[in-house]
């Protein structure tokens, strides 16, 4: 009996150990399991200001699902822009939307990823789902929305545009997540470059 009893704590101790690294490999799987905006910047160009960014896009299983049965999934990238003021509210400066599509062609057996006015096929969804999720030069301003060197926040995120959905699964999915995707906010703060003079005509 007394040897049980000595026993009986380091049991516990090793099932408690046990415990918590199966929760924490558990926990670490199901963040891994979330998309998320990664990285975004606002960079001068000739034409204005554009945005590069990067969305780990992660879609749960009645998702994909939908997706091999042809039905097309419309996202919207959504950015906020604002200049913080001391004295009074955050003025709003732009808050541009992207809108994006993707779809399985059951005929060429191909994903398709319509971004802006790129159209782009991938064999995969992984591959389909990096293209969807990578930003490249979106234009969000023109010349002199920007005051060169000032301050200004922003915010990006990307959700599926539930709206688009063919009626009877739109309406399935008010009230429930299996057709819900939106990542958290990316906030970030950024010094307004100037913007490059366009080049001279050629004579």
């Amino acid at each position: 009996m007394p040897c049980c009893a000595r026993r009986d704590p380091v049991l516990r101790w090793l099932a408690g150990l046990l415990l918590g690294f199966w929760l924490a490999i558990a926990g670490s799987a199901l963040a891994a399991d979330k998309s998320a905006v990664t990285q975004a910047v606002i960079r001068a160009a000739p034409q204005g200001y554009v945005l590069d960014g990067n969305v780990n896009i992660v879609l749960n299983s009645t998702l994909e699902d939908a997706l091999s049965r042809g039905i097309n999934l419309y996202f919207l990238l959504e950015l906020e822009l604002t200049r913080p003021r001391n004295w009074w509210f955050d003025e709003t400066i732009a808050e541009p939307v992207r809108k994006m599509r993707i779809y399985y062609h059951l005929l060429l057996r191909r994903y398709v990823v319509e971004s802006g006015y790129t159209t782009r096929t991938a064999a995969t969804l992984g591959e389909a789902l990096a293209m969807l999720g990578q930003v490249d030069a979106w234009q969000v301003l023109d010349h002199g929305a920007l005051r060169a060197g000032q301050r200004y926040d922003a915010r990006l995120r990307l959700r599926l545009d539930t709206s688009q959905l063919p009626k009877p699964l739109a309406i399935g999915a008010v009230g429930g997540d299996r057709w819900d995707l939106v990542t958290p906010w990316y906030a970030w703060s950024f010094d307004a470059p100037a913007v490059p003079s366009p080049p001279a005509p050629v004579p």
